[in-house]
């Protein structure tokens, strides 16, 4: 996938510069997107220096270090710390990935650290996720059925359907899929983008529900599904190793095999 990097005519600029605390003994810089749409002026760069001697060895531990001893106007989310929540989805050394799972060693030179890329920023590096949520309401995801629910037991299903569904469930919507693939930036209102469709396809396949046919129809759309052209920034960036490609090409041949 390649590299984010900002145009050469960006209005990003250089900003503040931070040093690390007098007797550092491990610095490190680490160059953090900043943008406050309240204050009114342009994004830019500001470059913290990090003493790792008293750092955790994630990402997401620096930056918490940087907000509570050098900068707290320093905005991002975060909650689980294990790569669970998708909390703390950002683009880091161009690649979109979760910032508690990402080695700080694991990043040549400067850590160089943007927001989730083709988004409205709502403050440095928290996007605006509204629309990606919306499109992800709009697949039902949960289970719809037809028949009454047993009155003494849950909903069954044998252990090989159970397993179709490995690769799926684990999808924690953090966004890092959706956000590098380019038919998403390009029509990021029209087109569900790899998160949302993987979830789709998440429901299609359960034996518990019983509204497959209806789901598809609301799929079968030259935009919401067909806009996807395997380019597969989706399954090289994604922070759990998933491969939401190979479910939008199994939602695809779902659709061919009911016209046949």
């Amino acid at each position: 996938m390649a590299e984010f990097k900002l145009p050469a005519n960006s209005k990003v600029a250089a900003g503040k510069t931070h040093p690390a605390p007098a007797g550092a003994s491990k610095p490190r810089r680490f160059q953090v997107y900043r943008y406050d749409p309240d204050g009114g002026g342009n994004p830019q760069l500001d470059t913290y220096e990090v003493d790792l001697a008293s750092c955790g060895s994630m990402v997401l531990d620096a930056l918490i270090k940087i907000k509570n001893e050098t900068d707290p106007t320093l905005t991002f989310r975060r909650s689980c710390r294990e790569g669970v929540c998708g909390s703390c989805a950002m683009n880091i050394d161009g690649t979109n990935t979760l910032a508690c799972t990402r080695a700080i060693d694991d990043v040549a030179g400067d850590v160089k650290i943007y927001p989730l890329p083709h988004l409205p920023v709502i403050k440095d590096l928290v996007p605006d996720l509204s629309t990606f949520y919306a499109q992800y309401a709009s697949i039902k995801p949960y289970l719809q059925s037809k028949s009454p629910a047993p009155p003494d037991r849950e909903r069954l299903q044998s252990h090989a359907d159970r397993k179709k569904l490995d690769g799926l469930y684990e999808c924690i919507l953090c966004a890092c899929c959706s956000t590098a693939c380019p038919s998403y930036w390009w029509n990021g209102d029209r087109y569900l983008g790899p998160a949302v469709l993987l979830q789709a396809y998440r429901w299609l396949i359960d034996s518990r529900d019983e509204t497959t046919g209806e789901r598809l129809d609301e799929l079968e759309d030259p935009f919401r599904l067909y806009r996807c052209h395997t380019i597969m920034n989706c399954a090289k960036t994604c922070p759990k190793g998933l491969n939401p490609a190979k479910a939008i090409a199994e939602t695809k041949k779902m659709l061919l095999q009911r016209r046949l």
